[in-house]
């Protein structure tokens, strides 16, 4: 019973919870249970509060019992990663830094959640102030793969790809700022999105780069990122680049029709440093986008993609340098080698390389929709160029390899994030290694829908996504 609940999907376990046919707690006993049983082996928590849940889910109960239901994920516990402050509680942010005063003020994303029913058991482990592909730690050690304990789960948001596929949690909130919500849904097969900026607010999460950072869920399914969309989204009076624009009704909007929708296939940029395997299930998927009905077009990409990639690097660079300068000045000594050797080169940057980037974002944006959404309505594109490195072979802390690494796990999504467009990250198949394989679906500004339904559509086809490891 328990590992069955565990194993439904959030959109699921809602909707029996709102039916009664399960309770809250129940359903946290589940969770919890499962969440004890990987801990040890995939250091995908930093911290289980499970007396707090524990009396949360009792209170949705009793709401239940009384004809109230607070909202779409009423009773649904969730576990989030550890940088969205909660009042009166501490956040790391995977630091040595933070952690030590409680928080005061509530996330946003977090007031929404709990303002749909939802109940937070725990936080999750993070890349060190959200600054690393990987999902290494120098302070909490690496967060692991559920698929093979050797190999790397993705960051920034580790824990939360290695928890959402473990089965130890429904889906978590990520932050993205070059992949980190898609480079571990990816690597540890479950589904990512990455909004188009302003779409969620940022209110109350800790920052890292001010005109790149976004928030976005890693979740089962897409119809799950589809539902948490729908909570998220909006404007934000605390958070004044939060956009107004209108939120559709995502849940409803799954299931537009996607025979004739048009998905661009890039043939530059993308097939650089492409492995065989990865590519091989990337064509696959091609395949069954095509047997939905959709057009498959091909795409040349602006000349200057690598510089649009570059470009976001230093953006990154110089506003994550100058959020950490004080705590560089005052305490280097708390910081791991690798993440203030990054900072302390974004304080070296030069401000004309920032601002020429900065620069170059409006011309890039409009180059790009130019060459790929006047052909096509969304854009099919590998997450990762590369199989899912070992934890040992990503382990290069500070040295002269840092730069190669990091750039080689960003390089396919980074540019999104630089041009602010949504992307989600959708398992599509297993390498010869028997790790996941993931495409990323690129869609145009505020046009979440399009992607979350072709996601939707290839995961009815599908069940790449319902794989679990045993871990």
């Amino acid at each position: 019973m328990a590992a069955a609940l565990a194993s439904l999907t959030l959109t699921e376990v809602a909707a029996r919870i709102r039916q009664r046919e399960v309770s809250a707690t129940e359903v946290l006993d589940a969770v919890l249970a499962r969440a004890k049983a990987v801990q040890p082996k995939l250091n995908c928590f930093l911290r289980i509060d499970e007396e707090l849940a524990r009396a949360a889910a009792k209170l949705a109960d009793a709401d239940l019992a009384r004809g109230h239901v607070r909202g779409p994920l009423h009773g649904v516990p969730l576990a989030h990663k550890d940088m969205f402050y909660r009042a009166g509680v501490p956040s790391s942010c995977g630091s040595r830094v933070r952690g030590r005063e409680p928080e005061t003020a509530t996330a946003t994303v977090l007031k929404r959640l709990d303002a749909a029913g939802a109940i937070q058991f725990g936080v999750l482990h993070m890349a060190e102030f959200a600054y690393g592909p990987t999902g290494h730690n120098h302070h909490d050690g690496p967060c692991r793969n559920p698929w093979n304990t050797a190999h790397v789960t993705g960051g920034s948001s580790s824990g939360s790809g290695s928890s959402v596929a473990a089965r130890a949690g429904f889906a978590a909130l990520g932050s993205d700022t070059a992949g980190s919500v898609r480079l571990p849904a990816a690597i540890c097969g479950v589904t990512g999105l990455k909004v188009t900026h302003g779409r969620i607010s940022r209110a109350g999460a800790m920052p890292l780069s001010f005109s790149m950072d976004s928030i976005g869920p890693l979740a089962r399914s897409a119809a799950d990122c589809a539902a948490l969309l729908a909570v998220l989204a909006g404007p934000d009076p605390a958070d004044p680049t939060a956009s107004g624009e209108a939120v559709p009704d995502y849940p409803a909007r799954l299931h537009r029709p996607v025979k004739g929708l048009r998905v661009g296939v890039p043939t530059t940029f993308f097939n650089d440093d492409l492995d065989p395997g990865v590519g091989a299930a990337l064509t696959e998927s091609i395949k069954a986008l095509e047997s939905l009905g959709c057009a498959i077009v091909p795409v040349t990409l602006p000349a200057e993609m690598a510089a649009f990639d570059a470009a976001g690097t230093h953006v990154i660079a110089a506003e994550a340098a100058a959020y950490h300068g004080n705590w560089l000045r005052t305490r280097p000594q708390d910081y791991s080698p690798q993440v203030r050797a990054r900072l302390e080169r974004g304080l070296a940057l030069p401000a004309t390389r920032y601002i020429d980037a900065l620069r170059l974002r409006g011309p890039a944006t409009a180059a790009f929709a130019k060459a790929v959404f006047a052909k096509v309505d969304v854009l099919h594109a590998p997450v990762l160029p590369i199989p899912t490195p070992t934890i040992a072979e990503t382990d290069v802390g500070g040295s002269p390899t840092m730069d190669r690494t990091l750039a080689l796990m960003t390089r396919f999504t980074r540019p999104f994030s630089y041009l602010g467009m949504p992307s989600l990250a959708v398992p599509c198949g297993f390498l010869a290694s028997g790790l996941p394989a993931s495409m990323q679906l690129v869609g145009r500004p505020f046009d979440e829908a399009t992607i979350l339904a072709l996601g939707h559509a290839f995961q009815q086809a599908t069940d790449w996504h319902k794989r679990e490891p045993k871990v």
